[in-house]
C-alpha cells in the first residue's frame, strides 16, 4: 500500500511523537509498504493514512477523509490527546477519532478515557526498544538516577532533583537529566537547580547514543510525568534492565502494570525520596523492581511491535 504518515512539527526532531513516527515509518516500509512522512496532508493520493496525534492532525485527517472517504485512517492517540485535548477541545479531538477507522493507543489503560462508542476501534501497540549495544554497567562512583525527557510542565522534570535534596548527607545518589528545555524558563530553572543542588546535573539535549550510554550506567530511571500516553523511555529502560521509579498515573501504570512496586504519587517529592533511599540501601527492593520489570520487558520487543502493525494493516487492507 501507499501510506502517508502525518506527524506534526515539534520543537525538536526527538520529541516522542516524531521519534515514534520515524520508527513506525521504518516498520511499515519493512512490511513492504511505500511510506511518505509529512507534517500535513497535501492532497497527494494514498491508500491509507496514519496520523500521529488526533488533535494536532485533525485538519489532515478531515482533508484525507473528504477526498477519499472509503480509504482507511489510523489515528494514534498521544498522551495530550487523551489526557488533555479530549477535555479542553473535545470537538476537534473527537472529530479525528470519529473519522478514524482504527485508533491506536500506547498504554493498556487508555481505553478508560476513550468514549464507549469508539472503543471497538481502539487497539494498543506498545512502543518497542532495541537492547543496549553492550552490557549494562551501573556506575560505581555514585548511585546514578537518570531522568530522560524534555523539560516541560507535563513532565514535572525537576521532581527527582527535588527528591534528591531530601536525602541524607551521606547519600551517593546523583540525578543526571537529559532533554531539551521547551522554554527559556525551564532552562533557567534547570541551571538554577544545578547551581544549588550538588546531586543534580542537566546536560540539555543529547544524541540517542548518549541517552543509551546514560541508561547503561544508571542504577534506576525516574519518570515523574503528570500525564503520559505511553513513554518510549519506559520501554527502553525495561529492555535495558534499568529499574524504573514512576509517577502513578495511567500512562505509566498502563505500561508497567498495576502491581509494579516502584510507583510514587504524582508530584510527591517525599515519596520519591523514600524510593530513592530504598534504591540505595535495599538490595531486595532493587531485585523486586528488576523482576517486575523483566515480566513486562517482553511487551517492548521490536518483533512484537512489527507483528502488531502487520495485523492492523491486514485488517484494513483492501
Amino acid at each position: 500500500m501507499k501510506i502517508v504518515l502525518i506527524t506534526p512539527e515539534g520543537p525538536t526532531s526527538r520529541t516522542g511523537n516524531r521519534v515514534a513516527a520515524a520508527r513506525w515509518a521504518r516498520i511499515l516500509r519493512r512490511l513492504g509498504h511505500r511510506v511518505r512522512v509529512a507534517s500535513d496532508y497535501d492532497g497527494q493520493p494514498a491508500d491509507l493514512m496514519v496520523a500521529v496525534h488526533a488533535w494536532r492532525s485533525a485538519a489532515a485527517v478531515e482533508r484525507f477523509k473528504s477526498m477519499y472517504p472509503a480509504r482507511p485512517v489510523i489515528v494514534q492517540l498521544s498522551g495530550t490527546d487523551i489526557y488533555h485535548y479530549i477535555d479542553v477541545d473535545p470537538v476537534r479531538t473527537l472529530r479525528s477519532m470519529e473519522l478514524a477507522d482504527r485508533l491506536v493507543a500506547l498504554n493498556d489503560l487508555a481505553w478508560r478515557v476513550v468514549p464507549k462508542r469508539l472503543r471497538a476501534r481502539l487497539g494498543v501497540i506498545h512502543q518497542s526498544a532495541a537492547p543496549l549495544p553492550g552490557p549494562r554497567r551501573p556506575s560505581r562512583g555514585a548511585v546514578v538516577v537518570s531522568v530522560i525527557g524534555h523539560l516541560r510542565d507535563v513532565k514535572d522534570p525537576l521532581r527527582a532533583a527535588k527528591a534528591a535534596r531530601l536525602l541524607p548527607a551521606d547519600s551517593r545518589v546523583r540525578v543526571e537529566q537529559v532533554g531539551r528545555a521547551y522554554t527559556p524558563r525551564w532552562a533557567a530553572r534547570a541551571r538554577a537547580e544545578m547551581a544549588t543542588n550538588p546531586r543534580y546535573s542537566w546536560r540539555d539535549d543529547v544524541p540517542a547514543a548518549a541517552v543509551r550510554r546514560l541508561l547503561a550506567r544508571s542504577h534506576a530511571m525516574v519518570i515523574s510525568s503528570r500525564s503520559e500516553g505511553g513513554a518510549n523511555v519506559i520501554s527502553e529502560a525495561a529492555v535495558a534492565g534499568v529499574p524504573v521509579l514512576a509517577s502513578r498515573m495511567d500512562g505509566n501504570v498502563g505500561l508497567l502494570g498495576t502491581d509494579y512496586p516502584g510507583y510514587f504519587p504524582v508530584g510527591d517529592t517525599q515519596a520519591l525520596a523514600r524510593l530513592l533511599q530504598r534504591l540505595e540501601h535495599e538490595p531486595r527492593f532493587v531485585a523486586r523492581l528488576g523482576k517486575a520489570l523483566a515480566r513486562r520487558a517482553k511487551l517492548f520487543r521490536p518483533a512484537r511491535e512489527i507483528a502488531a502493525w502487520r495485523r492492523l494493516l491486514n485488517r484494513l487492507a483492501p
